[in-house]
C-alpha cells in the first residue's frame, strides 16, 4: 500500500440500512462518521430525512448534519470542501473517515473534482422555479433536452434541482452543463478508498422498507414538522430544502393541491423514484464491493474494512 490517507465511502439507496451499519461499525473500530445527504444538512429537518435521534448524534457524531437553516442553500462545491476538511481533521487525529449517506452527486464530487461551472444566480434561479410550477417538469426536460441532451439524458424529469441547475448555467454562459462539465478541473481525490454499497438483493424488499418508512414518519409528526417550516416568512416551496424527497409531497399536501392519500402515494412513489436513480448511480461504481442483507452483514463489513487497512 501507498502512504496516501485512506478512507470508507458506505453509499447505497434510501432506506437501506446504510445508517445503521455505518453505527454498528462506528462502535467498533476508530472511525469518523460524515454525512453524504442533502437534506441532512438542514436544522428542524428530522422526521422527513430519518436523521438519526438526539441521542445518537450525541454518542458517535455525524459531521454535516444540522449545518445549515432551511432558508440556505447547499451544493456539491460546499460539500466537497467541508468534507474534505473533516477527512483531513479525522486522518490527522488518527482515525478513519466513514462517509455514509445516499446523494451520490456528492461522492462523485467529491472522488473526482468539480468543474467549472458559474455560481448560482439567485434571479435566473427564481424565474427558472416559477417556470416550473407553471409550465411543469416535462416541459423543462424536453427544453433541455434540445440544448443540452446529453445533460438531459443524465438527469431525471423528476429531479427538479439538478433539471434548474442544467438550465440555470445554459442561460448564465451560453453554453452546455455537459460540456462545461467534460473540461473538469484535475481535483481528483488524493485518498485510497474502500467503497461499500449497503442495498437489499431484492428490490420488492426495498420498496416495502420504503413505504413502512414513510408511514412511520407520517405516524412520528412529519406533517406538523413541515407545518412548522412554512409558518417562517423566510421560508417557500421552491427552495432545495422543501423540494427535498417527501417535503415536496407534504408542501403541496398542506396547500391544499391534493389530499391525503395522494399525498402519501405520491410520497411513496417519489422516494422509490429516488432509489432507482440512486442505483443507477450505484452500478457505475464498478470498484465498490456490494454487501446485501443477512444475519452476518455487519461482520462482513467488518471484515473488509480490517483486510483494506491490513492489506
Amino acid at each position: 500500500m501507498t502512504g496516501r490517507p485512506a478512507a470508507i465511502f458506505l453509499m447505497g439507496p434510501t432506506a437501506s440500512g446504510k445508517t445503521e451499519l455505518a453505527v454498528a461499525l462506528a462502535r467498533r473500530l476508530p472511525v469518523d462518521l460524515i454525512s453524504v445527504d442533502s437534506a441532512l444538512v438542514y436544522r428542524g429537518m428530522d422526521i422527513g430525512t430519518a436523521k438519526p435521534d438526539p441521542a445518537l448524534l450525541e454518542e458517535i457524531p455525524h459531521g454535516l448534519v444540522d449545518i445549515l437553516d432551511p432558508a440556505e442553500s447547499y451544493s456539491a462545491a460546499r460539500f466537497r470542501q467541508d468534507a474534505l476538511a473533516l477527512m483531513e481533521k479525522s486522518r490527522a487525529a488518527g482515525r478513519i473517515p466513514l462517509l455514509v449517506g445516499g446523494t451520490m452527486l456528492y461522492y462523485h464530487a467529491l472522488e473526482h473534482g468539480l468543474s467549472e461551472l458559474p455560481p448560482a444566480d439567485p434571479e435566473v434561479r427564481e424565474a427558472l422555479r416559477k417556470r416550473l410550477e407553471q409550465e411543469g417538469a416535462a416541459a423543462l426536460h424536453e427544453e433541455l433536452a434540445r440544448k443540452d441532451p446529453v445533460a438531459a439524458g443524465r438527469i431525471h424529469p423528476n429531479d427538479p434541482q439538478r433539471l434548474l441547475r442544467a438550465l440555470e448555467v445554459l442561460e448564465q454562459t451560453g453554453r452546455p452543463m455537459s460540456e462545461l462539465q467534460a473540461a473538469r478541473r484535475g481535483e481528483a481525490l488524493d485518498w485510497r478508498l474502500l467503497k461499500l454499497v449497503r442495498a437489499p438483493e431484492a428490490r420488492n424488499l426495498l420498496h416495502r422498507r420504503i413505504e413502512e418508512r414513510f408511514h412511520r414518519m407520517l405516524t412520528l409528526g412529519f406533517e406538523e414538522e413541515v407545518a412548522r417550516l412554512l409558518a417562517r416568512p423566510d421560508l417557500h416551496p421552491g427552495l432545495p430544502s422543501l423540494r427535498a424527497v417527501g417535503y415536496r409531497q407534504m408542501v403541496a399536501y398542506l396547500r391544499g393541491e391534493y389530499g391525503w392519500e395522494e399525498m402519501v402515494g405520491r410520497g411513496i412513489a417519489a422516494t422509490r423514484q429516488l432509489a432507482k436513480r440512486q442505483f443507477t448511480w450505484l452500478r457505475r461504481e464498478h470498484d465498490a464491493i456490494w454487501l446485501a442483507d443477512g444475519p452476518r452483514v455487519e461482520e462482513r463489513a467488518l471484515s473488509l474494512v480490517e483486510g483494506f487497512f491490513e492489506g
